[in-house]
């Protein structure tokens, strides 16, 4: 399977931390974030990797060149005149997709086994299978996914706190590259606006429940709590 790294945002809300550095390349025990989000791929055999670079992009790429001292191979898709959003930076990569591919949020990491994402969304032949958590160990994300009976997304909704948001998006997805034609390119559009939205009207995302809480590094809280976890796992 092909994993797609959306590595491009400007990271606002971290401040002076991300002012000369992106996001993904803050550190955690000596290495970037993104570090260990490309070292769980090896580890599943997952090698064909792209990286979305945007701001600073170019930190990104030197680091990690084309990944084989990781032990896999890694293209980038870059956003050289303006940033795009994560929607409009994977419309650009669209050409470097295979068929069906994982995004991940590269300010998110979840220790799951992608393969079996991979398989779920094979068995139900739905256009996008997006990984949920029901945030029982309290990952600082408020939640914004609802259900129907059938476990397809009816809403995805960041900014309410009704009751029937019972599940978090865990920043992963399974797409199939059609999905991409919902977004003109060039334009600058989120992947909550310009494709979800879409596939929430169409009755076509399903999800992956999974129990295993995800490590977002937004807060101070947040990048402590994935610090602690890193060093656990040493």
């Amino acid at each position: 399977m092909q994993a797609v790294i959306l590595a491009g945002g400007l990271g606002t809300r971290l401040g002076e931390l991300t002012r000369d550095t992106p996001k993904v390349m803050l550190h955690f025990a000596g290495r970037p974030f993104l570090y260990y989000i490309i070292r769980l791929l090896e580890n599943q055999e997952i090698k064909d990797i792209i990286i979305c670079a945007g701001y600073l992009g170019e930190q990104v790429k030197n680091f990690f060149g084309n990944g084989h001292k990781l032990g896999v191979n890694i293209k980038y898709s870059e956003e050289s005149v303006k940033l795009l959003g994560t929607g409009g930076a994977l419309k650009q990569a669209q050409a470097m997709l295979d068929r069906h591919f994982l995004v991940l949020n590269g300010d998110t990491y979840l220790p799951i086994d992608y393969r079996k994402v991979e398989e779920e969304y094979l068995r139900l032949g739905r256009k996008a299978l997006m990984v949920v958590y029901n945030n029982k160990a309290d990952t600082g994300v408020t939640n914004n996914i609802a259900l129907d009976r059938d476990k397809m997304v009816v809403r995805y909704d960041k900014e309410s706190t009704l009751p029937d948001l019972r599940y978090v998006e865990a920043g992963a997805i399974v797409l199939q590259k059609e999905t991409l034609d919902f977004v003109v390119q060039g334009t600058k559009v989120s992947l909550e606006e310009g494709i979800y939205r879409r596939l929430i009207e169409q009755s076509e995302m399903a999800v992956y429940i999974t129990r295993q809480r995800f490590y977002d590094i937004g807060t101070p809280e947040q990048r402590q709590v994935f610090e602690d976890f890193v060093k656990g796992a040493a």
